[in-house]
């Protein structure tokens, strides 16, 4: 009985043994069964917003990239300056001294860089009002080596936005992404030539849609991107992962003068309306009431007799503007706009912008601790001076 015993013991421990060393050499013989059961349904939850096309790997935006990059083009500006010569002493005297002398000043040549998008097969490039603002000379590079001198043919620096035109041939347009909009989350490409370097692609997500309050133009309704945006991808494409234009880079967020995640494009459908107008018109129509309205705040709603701060007060009218011949009265609190509350004053200018001059506005005002309903007709906003 013993005997046996120390057999079973012995077999037990060299049992033991073996699969110490399995387990620990080759540990792939015992879970390879379920490794093939995970890697198969792995298969079919790629983690891409699409197939990737033949040839692409797994998660790859180079289809993406191909559609939109021959669009993007860089801008070269050039502007003629007269700088002093020499740096003039803080004395009133001697400064005025030097400034008189013959040769005192001279003529310099200042070159920016930035980027645009091709909007049509005739021509139309869509960029900021900033790359090109006060420009002797632009001339736009296309992806091919392919450069030509261009045309301005308007600008609108509320929406900082501005159009050229170049003659040439074979361009290949973007279209605009104006009915499916992104969402916070979604992946996007920032295309620019940032630094001057070159065509650059960086890729990031929808951090957040309606910024506005940052005080870059007189409308704001950026897209927050963090896909890395530098000098020079300002007028740049900001594309969906099908190669769509979702907006215009404009501005970064920066201590440094580099990118810090903090990027804003101007959204395509704002975009679109802006360039449409401009080629029609020479300039972009917006509606108009010649009124200064201030935000409400809870002191002032204590004042006026309101529970909540709610509205926008009416704190200037023009006389005989659209406002005021529409029955707006210094005082009145403006609570809704075509039955909708009209949120702080930024929305407020920006809804009455976008109706078209002539266009009928029914405002829902406080006025004497009752609402009234009035019906006002928009003017045409005055064309910003250049």
């Amino acid at each position: 009985m013993r005997r046996i015993w120390l057999i079973f013991a012995q077999a037990v421990t060299v049992c033991l043994a073996i699969l110490f060393v399995v387990v620990t050499l080759r540990p792939d013989w015992l879970t390879r069964s379920d490794k093939q059961s995970v890697s198969g349904a792995s298969t079919t939850l790629l983690p891409v917003s699409q197939p990737a096309p033949a040839g692409a790997a797994p998660g790859s935006y180079s289809e993406a990239v191909a559609r939109a990059a021959p669009a993007v083009v860089n801008i070269h500006t050039t502007k003629r300056i007269v700088a002093p010569r020499i740096v003039l002493p803080p004395d009133p005297v001697l400064r005025k001294f030097f400034e008189q002398m013959p040769g005192y000043k001279q003529q310099q040549q200042a070159t920016s860089l930035g980027s645009g998008v091709v909007m049509s097969a005739s021509g139309h490039v869509l960029t900021n009002f900033h790359v090109i603002n006060g420009a002797d000379e632009i001339v736009v590079g296309l992806h091919d080596g392919r450069q030509a001198s261009a045309k301005v043919i308007g600008v609108d620096p509320d929406s900082d936005l501005a159009v050229l035109k170049v003659e040439l041939s074979g361009l290949q347009a973007l279209s605009f992404l104006v009915d499916d909009m992104p969402r916070v989350g979604d992946v996007v490409l920032a295309i620019g030539n940032p630094f001057g370097v070159g065509q650059t692609i960086t890729m990031g997500i929808v951090s957040a849609l309606g910024r506005q309050g940052l005080g870059i133009n007189t409308y704001e309704n950026f897209i927050q991107t963090d896909a890395a945006i530098n000098p020079g991808n300002s007028g740049g494409a900001l594309i969906d992962t099908l190669g769509r234009l979702v907006g215009i880079n404009t501005a970064i967020y920066s201590k440094t003068g580099g990118s810090l995640g903090i990027g804003f494009a101007i959204p395509a459908s704002a975009a679109q309306k802006v360039l449409e107008q401009i080629i029609a018109y020479g300039h972009v129509k917006r509606g108009w009431l010649g009124i200064e309205p201030q935000d409400m705040t809870a002191e002032l709603a204590r004042a006026f007799g309101l529970e909540r701060p709610t509205g926008v007060i009416i704190a200037g009218l023009l006389r005989d503007g659209p406002g005021a011949k529409g029955g707006l009265r210094v005082g009145d609190i403006v609570q809704t706009m075509d039955g909708s509350p009209v949120g702080d004053t930024p929305k407020l200018m920006a809804r009455i912008a976008a109706k078209e001059p002539g266009q009928k506005i029914e405002l829902g005002v406080y006025r004497n601790g009752k609402i009234q309903n009035l019906a006002v007709v928009a003017g045409l906003r005055p064309v910003r001076p250049q």
